[in-house]
């Protein structure tokens, strides 16, 4: 069942088909709707022309000739709108109303009859139909769209703005024991039977022809019982293969055990079914959390880079299009909050690359669990540190030079592939690796020449003093992509088997990994490396 957050509070929310005994009460209430995502669309352009939210209400009445609880909803949902449009980097002025997508299909040509018909209905539904009323406590819950019970049959009395009304019977039958429904109907017959009422929000949704109330409510939530004192589970979602990565972890930052969970069923079906299998999974995970007795630990991501059109990668881009992170994340919160179960978030950068480096090679897991290890060890405030031998690689001018030569080959390699190529799809696919690959070289050579740079010592203890702590994170940060691009292509076989690296962090033996994967020759042994070490001395 859909939960929003607003402000760090919980809000359930159920939905119910509204029934009209006569199609007039249900066109007049269909012409409000109407009129209503008028008001918030012109509310909308007001806000970006900078006019001032009283002096809207007053405009929005007069225009429109209806109450001014429904012109300061529609300036409420207009403004949490323009929020959101500059919370995720849109430019609030290209905002469709509707659904973009939708809009954009509608502008093509090739969809024509039924299909095109139904593609219009539900655009339309979702720029025209829709109400909404906030809840007040003082005003019986709700002012506008009123739950009322007539001879033992709920009905939602709807204000239609102009002191008239009309009544709709609201269906809806109890699917499971522990239904919210339930709940929200013994809370309501309280309610009218003490006097004692609570703010609920009703939100009214034109879908296929039928009208939906979507009825909210602030939920109370219990105390935090089961925090990290016992330690915590890191979890890592990835995308290839799709599935969760759990990582059980003591207080004292050692990893106990891990397990994995499918999420191939989020990519089938339709999005009902795909909602209803998150909070599945989210029920799953914080049921074993209660079980161990230990907090979750996520990362705090904003945005998930999903690919785009031409890239060459349509399979994975179509995975990626379904791909519900940051709604799995937020289901998993909320469920947390309902069972007293601490959820920390922490910064998410470089988790998967200190992971894959540090822990999956002396672990012996994937890349995937050692993520989901480093985001555990981050909730328990632990810092990570370069291993002692992977500094010196950093030092090693001869390893460094090395990974160059190896890069370089690659794109050389690369750009002969795209050259043979004739499909334009798998060309796009080579180029899109071919400007990873530059930007890869780019940061090795940029490192590899900064690092023969030197100061005198005097200068190094002032620079030490005046420094602040964000520029050393950030130089750790580089430290770790350094490592990643130079590692990979100097002693791994495969991106996924990490294991190699044992011996490098062990016993700084990076000569032997690389005679493992088989790349000859050797520095040492007249390679394209000893010209690159030549030029960063002599050059």
């Amino acid at each position: 069942m859909p939960t929003s957050r607003k402000n760090d509070r919980n809000f359930i929310t159920v939905e119910c088909l509204l029934a009209f005994d006569k199609d007039e009460d249900k066109e007049k209430v269909l012409n409000l709707m109407r009129k209503f995502s008028s008001m918030v669309r012109f509310a909308y352009k007001r806000l970006l022309e900078g006019v001032e939210k009283k002096e809207l209400k007053k405009m929005l009445s007069q225009k429109y000739g209806i109450n001014t609880r429904y012109s300061d909803d529609a300036i409420f949902l207009a403004q949490q709108t323009l929020d959101s449009c500059i919370e995720r980097g849109q430019n609030p002025k290209k905002l469709v109303f509707g659904s973009r997508e939708l809009f954009e299909k509608l502008k093509k040509k090739h969809l024509t009859g039924k299909r095109r018909e139904k593609l219009r209905q539900e655009w339309e539904e979702r720029r025209y139909g829709f109400l909404y009323s906030r809840g007040d406590k003082s005003k019986e819950g709700n002012l506008n769209l009123r739950l009322v019970n007539l001879n033992n049959q709920w009905h939602l009395r709807i204000n239609l703005g102009n002191g008239e009304y009309v009544w709709a019977k609201v269906v809806r039958s109890a699917k499971r024991e522990k239904d919210r429904w339930i709940d929200l109907v013994w809370d309501l017959t309280q309610a009218e039977r003490t006097g004692n009422w609570f703010a609920y929000t009703v939100r009214l949704r034109l879908k296929n022809g039928k009208i939906y109330a979507q009825i909210s409510r602030e939920e109370n939530l219990p105390e935090i019982t089961i925090t990290k004192k016992n330690g915590v589970i890191g979890i890592d979602i990835n995308a290839y293969p799709f599935h969760l990565a759990l990582a059980w972890t003591s207080r004292d930052g050692n990893l106990e055990k891990y397990e994995r969970i499918s999420l191939n069923g989020l990519l089938d079906g339709n999005t009902d079914k795909r909602e209803y299998l998150s909070w599945q999974i989210a029920h799953q995970v914080v049921e074993i959390a209660k079980r161990e007795g230990k907090a979750i630990v996520v990362e705090n991501l904003e945005k998930i880079p999903k690919g785009r059109r031409g890239d060459g990668m349509p399979k994975i881009r179509k995975k990626l299009q379904k791909w519900v992170y940051k709604g799995l994340l937020e289901k998993i919160e909320v469920v947390c909050k309902r069972n007293g179960v601490q959820l920390i978030k922490v910064n998410p950068a470089y988790t998967s690359v200190i992971g894959k480096l540090k822990y999956a090679p002396i672990y012996r897991i994937d890349k995937d669990v050692a993520s989901a290890y480093v985001i555990a060890r981050r909730g328990l405030g632990f810092k990570e540190r370069l291993p002692k031998n992977y500094r010196k690689l950093l030092e090693d001018k001869e390893f460094l030079s090395y990974s160059v030569a190896r890069v370089e080959d690659k794109i050389a390699k690369l750009k002969k592939e795209i050259e043979e190529e004739k499909n334009e799809y798998k060309r796009n696919k080579l180029k899109s690796r071919l400007r990873r690959l530059k930007r890869e070289l780019k940061l090795l050579l940029k490192f590899l020449l900064d690092s023969g740079k030197s100061e005198p010592a005097t200068q190094q203890a002032v620079n030490r003093w005046r420094k602040p702590m964000r520029g050393r994170a950030k130089s750790l940060q580089k430290s770790w992509r350094v490592l990643s691009v130079a590692l990979a292509f100097s002693c791994l076989e495969s991106f996924r088997d990490f294991s190699p690296l044992k011996r490098v962090i062990l016993l700084g033996d990076w000569v032997g990994a690389a005679k493992r994967k088989g790349l000859v020759p050797l520095p040492g042994q007249g390679t394209a490396a000893q010209n690159m070490c030549s030029f960063i001395h002599f050059g």
